[in-house]
This record gives C-alpha cells, sequence and structure tokens, in this order.
C-alpha cells in the first residue's frame, strides 16, 4: 500500500478557517497604520472569509474604543494595503503578542533615578537566584519598586 500525501488534506482543513493570505501584509502594516500606543494592546488576529479583520485587545475598554475608531483604522490600512485592506474590522480581548525585550527595555522610563543604596539592595535580593535571566529581571523589579517606595 502507497503512503498518502496529507498536504492537500491540511490545506483544506486550514482553509476552513478563512484566508491566511494577506496576514501577513496586514500584520506589517499595522504598528504604522494604528500608531504605537494602539499597537501595544491590540492586535489583528484573523482574518475571516469576508476579509473581516478579528483583532484581539488587552482589554474590553481598549477594544470598545477602537469599535468607536473603526472606520478611521480601517481607513488607514486600506491607504497602506489598497485592495488587500480588510473590508470591517471587529475587536475583543484576547492573547497579544510578547513583547522582546529590547522592547521594553526601550521605553521611557517613570520616576526618579534608582540610588546606589537601591541597586545594592535590589542586587542582594536576588543575588540567590541561580538562573541569571531570572536573576536580571527580579533584580529589575525590586529596584523598580524601591526607587518608586518614596
Amino acid at each position: 500500500m502507497k503512503p498518502e500525501r496529507i498536504g492537500d488534506g491540511v490545506r483544506h482543513e486550514l482553509s476552513r478557517f478563512g484566508p491566511a493570505e494577506g496576514m501577513a501584509e496586514i500584520v506589517r502594516a499595522w504598528p504604522d497604520a494604528v500608531g504605537e500606543q494602539i499597537a501595544r494592546n491590540a492586535w489583528p488576529a484573523r482574518l475571516s472569509r469576508d476579509r473581516t479583520l478579528h483583532v484581539a485587545t488587552s482589554s474590553s475598554a481598549w477594544a470598545f474604543e477602537l469599535a468607536q475608531l473603526e472606520p478611521k483604522l480601517r481607513e488607514r490600512l486600506a491607504e497602506m494595503l489598497s485592495e488587500r485592506a480588510p473590508a470591517a474590522l471587529r475587536f475583543a480581548p484576547g492573547k497579544l503578542p510578547a513583547r522582546s525585550s529590547e522592547e521594553i527595555e526601550s521605553r521611557p522610563r517613570r520616576g526618579r533615578e534608582a540610588t546606589p543604596e537601591e541597586r545594592e539592595l535590589a542586587a542582594a535580593l536576588a543575588g540567590e537566584i541561580e538562573d541569571e535571566n531570572l536573576r536580571k529581571i527580579v533584580a529589575k523589579a525590586a529596584l523598580a519598586s524601591l526607587a518608586r517606595a518614596d
């Protein structure tokens, strides 16, 4: 008996969930079309067969606010994507992509600069953690907490 290739079957099943075609362009254009603040709180999740773009948001409040801005956001996407633009946008709370550590570290800092004593205490609090990455994260969090304590 000859083995059956499953590629066509997989493609057929995936096509039932709507067109994946066009999502890459939408994801690339999204931050420029909607702006940095919206992109941090809303991200394209899927494109349905009727070309409605379903967007995951960080909260129901963001979903509500962005629904009010839907015509303007759709217009911006149309300017950037022309015929590849979604026909409509739908917003709902959902899972957003994780941000890179570079992006997180590049955000502007709030509050005052930590003192040398606070830096030393934060390092001491995290010092016994074996995992280097975890130790750095805990030290950074402790430092932020100490710097805000006053």
